[in-house]
């Protein structure tokens, strides 16, 4: 059972085959141009995802779900859900955002208006310092809580499942509060917003997710499939990406703060971070020289990959270097710190402006 509000080591390949993920690789090949996560392997898996592809490479309507729950800080690995978000804006999708301000209430003991101030300052701000512009007419930004249809159309869709659907979904148990109950139907009224006839009627939607996520996936599509005749919905399409690792190894969250860059430090403190970072390298210089290192199970090429370097081919030669141990851990160390440094004042020349932006959002 994955628990989508707990942060835990996940075996993706075991996960493909339990749940009945295909693998991206697949079918990457019928997606025109596609994004950098798609190529290099960091979206691995998807449900339906053949319909979308098709509808980009026709350049017909689709819509795009993301969710973002306001109870913590944003880091480095976040990036990676806005930069897919950028990349569905520019084949054309029609964006819906939801700041799940509801479920953080439920789920994370947040008060409404503690989640809309975490949610400007932190989350929206930062996708627009990101580069993804939230006042383009078709990009739509909501607080769950704020939007009727949202509400009234979850009650709706709450039909359609029971609490024995629920226990075995997520585990939920005696001990449950009705509200953190009801949460994942609020996500499933989210992901099928886009299709209510206040918002167009019925549509093919994709979701970008991490897999840990999967549950309301799940939950989402049987119940799309369930008003299949009463309504028209269309179950939703998905993507599931990796989660970068963090700087200790393993999952890298924001409720671990030493495993995590957050975007809200300085350049300075991104730098230093950096260099603190778990390698691939081998027990001595010599044998690193020797036997190469192994970039596969590095947090720094990690870090290259998913955010610092869009050459493919700048890319391929770190990982030849570093693999037969031409390119050393402390080297490769300090460019990718300095590189990250970059990015940070970058970033942080932009936040000011993108913070007086976000506050117009909501």
């Amino acid at each position: 059972m994955i628990d989508p509000w707990a942060s835990s080591e996940l075996d993706y390949e075991k996960l493909v085959n339990q749940f009945g993920i295909k693998k991206f690789s697949e079918i990457l090949k019928k997606v025109k141009n596609p994004s950098t996560l798609m190529k290099r392997g960091v979206i691995f898996g998807y449900r339906d995802f053949d319909k979308i592809a098709k509808l980009i490479n026709d350049k017909q309507d689709f819509a795009v779900v993301t969710g973002m729950m306001p109870s913590g800080k944003m880091h480095i690995g976040h990036k990676m859900v806005v930069d897919q978000l950028k990349w569905y804006h520019e084949q054309g999708g029609y964006l819906s955002l939801s700041i799940a301000d509801m479920e953080a209430y439920a789920a994370r003991n947040i008060s409404f208006s503690q989640g809309k101030e975490i949610a400007i300052n932190e989350y929206l701000s930062n996708y627009i310092a990101l580069g993804l512009d939230l006042t383009d007419e078709n990009i739509y930004t909501y607080l769950q809580s704020e939007e009727s249809t949202l509400n009234d159309f979850s009650y709706q869709l709450s039909k359609k499942v029971n609490l024995a659907d629920m226990k075995a979904i997520y585990g939920f148990n005696n001990t449950t509060n009705i509200a953190h109950l009801y949460a994942p139907i609020i996500q499933v009224g989210d992901i099928l917003l886009p299709q209510h006839e206040n918002f167009g009627g019925p549509k093919n939607v994709v979701v970008p997710v991490g897999v840990d996520q999967d549950p309301h996936i799940r939950l989402t599509r049987d119940i799309a499939y369930k008003f299949r005749e009463e309504l028209g919905l269309i179950s939703p399409a998905s993507t599931y990406h990796r989660f970068i690792t963090g700087l200790t190894g393993g999952k890298m969250s924001s409720s671990q703060p030493k495993t995590a860059i957050f975007l809200n430090d300085s350049p300075k403190e991104a730098e230093k971070k950096t260099k603190t970072a778990k390698t691939g390298g081998r027990e001595s210089l010599q044998e690193q020289k020797e036997l190469g290192g192994c970039p596969d199970r590095c947090v720094i090429y990690e870090m290259l990959v998913y955010h610092l370097i869009e050459d493919d081919k700048k890319l391929k030669e770190i990982y030849d270097e570093c693999k037969s141990g031409e390119l050393l851990c402390g080297h490769c160390k300090a460019m990718t710190a300095e590189l990250m440094g970059e990015f940070f004042e970058n970033l942080h020349t932009k936040k000011e402006e993108s913070l007086e932006i976000a506050k117009t959002i909501l």
